[in-house]
């Protein structure tokens, strides 16, 4: 089960899970709606009937200087990547348990060092790796796996859209932007979106089964403490 608010690019990714082998369904869905938790849970029950995997991958808080950020900024990253999160995972906790399933959270490296720059990421993502945490505990009595993921500098089609609009914006080329923030990080390269997602597939995996209540970071090494 496919979801968010963009159908024409999930029918595209539908395709490619079809052309491997698999059978995907699409909900275009904005998973910040209260209701819409229990929209993914139903309709994914009543096509497939049981929930093996649950993978919270939705969310993008802006990075805005912390003095400058509003309620509502705030509040629309946190509705989302949190709080979408937090309900998908309660309302299909009852199938979870029954298959004894897993659960990964998407938060992000900045999570171990908030900056004023990009206040809000780091705070949320802070927050979703004490929630994984929390559920995590549940899941020891309930026999559902839960994990986070942490990601650093990943080149997705965001990321590069967003530095093809800063890097004239800075009087620089493409190219300089690019090379310009692994560099600063001290990473030899951009992460591939391929490698974060095989890490949560091996989370969900049988050989993963006594992992729970991590957080686990992929990020080239940018975090360079212990």
């Amino acid at each position: 089960m496919l979801v968010a608010p963009n159908g024409d690019t999930l029918k595209e990714t539908a395709k490619l899970v079809q052309n491997a082998g698999a059978e995907s369904l699409v909900l275009d869905l904005n998973l910040a709606e209260v209701d819409a938790a229990e929209t993914v849970v139903s309709k994914t029950l009543e096509r497939f009937g049981r929930i093996d995997a649950l993978l919270n991958i939705a969310g993008a808080v802006p990075q805005i200087d912390i003095l400058e950020m509003s309620d509502k900024e705030w509040h629309d990253g946190t509705e989302l990547k949190l709080h979408g999160a937090r309900r998908l995972t309660i309302k299909a906790w009852e199938s979870l348990k029954k298959s004894r399933g897993s659960v990964v959270l998407m938060s992000g490296n900045s999570a171990l060092f908030p900056k004023a720059g990009y206040a809000a990421v780091g705070t949320i993502n802070a927050a979703i790796v004490a929630l994984a945490k929390a559920f995590a505990d549940k899941g020891i009595v309930d026999g559902v796996q839960v994990n986070s993921v942490l990601p650093g500098p990943v080149m997705t089609g965001r990321r590069r859209s967003y530095l093809e609009k800063w890097a004239p914006a800075h009087g620089m080329s493409i190219e300089d932007a690019f090379a310009k923030f692994p560099k600063e990080a001290g990473i030899e390269r951009y992460g591939r979106p391929e490698e974060i997602a095989e890490l949560m597939a091996f989370l969900v995996s049988p050989g993963a089964k006594w992992m729970t209540g991590s957080a686990l970071r992929m990020d080239g090494n940018e975090v360079k403490s212990i």
